[in-house]
């Protein structure tokens, strides 16, 4: 994974926890909602990429 690629990921990490949060503060559950789907995004991206490197090492 580039480095431009990880570091969309960790940003919509860190969108998803702030929308999360404000969620909470504001007793919005669909807001929360899409901060948690943001961040599973994201780890869901980081995830793919970890493989996608594993594979390129094995293969070196």
């Amino acid at each position: 994974m580039s480095i431009k690629d990880r570091a969309k990921a960790t940003a919509k990490n860190l969108e998803g926890k702030f929308q999360e949060v404000l969620g909470n503060v504001t007793g919005d559950p669909q807001t929360q909602a899409e901060g948690k789907a943001k961040q599973a995004e994201a780890k869901v991206r980081h995830t793919t990429e970890d493989v996608k490197n594993e594979v390129n090492k094995m293969t070196r």
